[in-house]
């Protein structure tokens, strides 16, 4: 059995509270990880923590390697003596905002990261000088030339690198020398950020640690092409001689979408990716374990077969399934890594055939179950029915991609692909098979995960306030005002959290 049996909850760090103007790894974490603590929870769920780009999306990142800035604790800063007490006050932005207004930070996070790498530089002690310059060390292999990426972008104006001047988006010596030499302040910069993103967050994971909680990371099976990943290894992708992808990713009509989801990532070139003996994904996935203790793998069934769409095509319903990297890819990760068994947990939802589900139990990887999805006409529905969990399985009442229960619950067909009569029909059957007149649904969801064999159960805490289609934390298929909902201050209460560690213990979860 890879993991105890355990009880945790979802929650991104952006949704914190207390951070100026978005969620951070200052007060309002440590406050989240007593919580959890108190209730005897021992997993902290995350989606990737990676520099958000398009859409705001963390599965749209500027690196899979690095850290979003965003994350830093200004007050953590303060307390450091790299900025003044009252920069980052609520003058900026209010404790109590529901949502995150992601242009407004980031406009006051750039003005900002000037001032602290001053201060850095002029009053940081020994120490912490040695400190940085051990982590630029280690991390260089990335860290160079994801700085870079990021100073020349900012340069350029934020534009997509397929936009830069001819030289320096293709790379070539003499760009990379002399944007490397005008860009200096600016690289030191992003470094710098990069720094502080790990110190914190190391500071929070010891704190899980101390109370024996594990923090579940999120590995997105795609890159965004405007990233430093691809900029920086372009024959990874298969990409044309502008640099733009010749397919995108997406999966096909779905239940969240009846033209599919178009992600627009670019796929890769696992021929060549093979032939470095899949240096590039090792170290990505060594990377990622240094911030977390477990991987949900996003898109399991990838690396199996992936949905490939023609470039220029507009939904996802044109596309064709081509074959992945398979059982070689993580065979590479288990010796290189040195583990006996890989920590992931495998997102095996959608279009999952035999050779995906093969591929995961080969290696021992837990699948995932959406009790959501358990009462329509899903073809996995069977399987996500508690009575039918096998022990090896992550289930949740939902997942960031779902509506919140109660949404699901009392939601119409607008924001579906469900009909309203298959809408009533799944609320009939919930009601009969969780015994429910409804009135407390997202309990009656709770207990039924908390209660399974299945030896993980995740709640988001949208299900745990028992919050509507307001709180949704994203609709697949939509581009824009996703990703931005926030807990308030004192809103997850302990009474919650209490009753939430008596199901834990009467389930044998703690």
């Amino acid at each position: 059995m890879p993991f105890p049996r355990s009880s945790g909850v979802l929650l991104h760090p952006t949704s914190l509270p207390r951070g100026a103007g978005i969620g951070d790894l200052g007060r309002g974490a440590f406050e989240f990880i007593d919580l959890l603590a108190a209730a005897r929870q021992r997993v902290w769920q995350v989606l990737p923590l990676g520099p958000t780009g398009y859409g705001d999306s963390p599965y749209q990142c500027f690196s899979a390697f690095a850290g979003n800035p965003l994350l830093i604790s200004l007050d953590g800063l303060v307390e450091q003596g790299l900025l003044d007490a009252s920069q980052p006050s609520a003058v900026f932005f209010s404790l109590d905002a529901r949502t995150v207004d992601f242009p407004a930070v980031i406009a006051h996070r750039r003005q900002m990261w000037p001032r602290v790498l001053d201060r850095f530089d002029t009053t940081a002690s020994a120490a912490t000088r040695e400190r940085f310059d051990r982590f630029c060390t280690a991390h260089a292999h990335w860290l160079d030339d994801f700085a870079l990426f990021m100073a020349v972008k900012g340069a350029h104006g934020e534009a997509p690198w397929t936009k830069w001047d001819r030289d320096i988006a293709r790379r070539t010596p003499a760009a990379i020398a002399s944007w490397t030499a005008r860009c200096a302040r600016e690289i030191r910069q992003h470094k710098l950020t990069q720094f502080l993103f790990h110190e914190q967050w190391q500071h929070v994971r010891e704190a899980c640690r101390a109370r024996s909680i594990e923090i579940m990371g999120d590995l997105p099976i795609f890159v965004a092409h405007d990233s430093a990943d691809v900029w920086s290894r372009p024959e990874l992708f298969q990409l044309d001689e502008n640099g733009e992808p010749l397919v995108l990713s997406g999966v096909p009509p779905d239940y969240f979408s009846a033209s599919g989801q178009l992600w627009g990532n670019p796929h890769y070139r696992w021929d060549v990716v093979r032939r470095t003996g899949y240096a590039w994904w090792i170290e990505r996935v060594r990377a990622l374990l240094t911030l977390v203790d477990r991987v949900r793998i996003d898109h399991f069934r990838g690396f199996e077969a992936s949905w490939e769409v023609p470039a220029g095509e507009t939904t996802a319903i044109r596309g064709r399934w081509v074959k992945g990297p398979g059982a070689s890819l993580f065979e590479a990760m288990q010796s290189a890594l040195k583990l006996e068994r890989l920590p992931f947990v495998a997102e095996n939802l959608g279009v999952i055939t035999p050779e995906v589900e093969s591929l995961r139990e080969r290696f021992g990887f837990p699948g995932m179950a959406i009790l959501q999805f358990a009462f329509g006409t899903d073809p996995q529905a069977p399987t996500f029915k508690p009575h039918n969990y096998p022990r090896n399985l992550a289930v949740y009442t939902g997942t960031h991609d779902n509506d919140t229960t109660i949404g699901w619950w009392t939601g119409d067909v607008g924001h579906s692909t469900r009909s309203d009569e298959e809408i009533e029909e799944e609320r009939a059957h919930a009601r009969r098979y969780l015994g429910s007149d409804g009135h407390d649904i997202h309990w009656d969801f709770i207990r039924a995960v908390q209660a399974s064999v299945a030896d993980t159960a995740i709640v988001p805490v949208q299900d745990l306030l028992g919050l509507g289609s307001d709180s949704r934390f994203n609709r697949p298929g939509t581009a824009s005002g996703n990703w931005r909902w926030r807990l308030r201050p004192g809103q997850l209460a302990h009474e919650t959290m209490e009753r939430l560690g008596l199901l834990a213990r009467t389930y044998d979860r703690v």
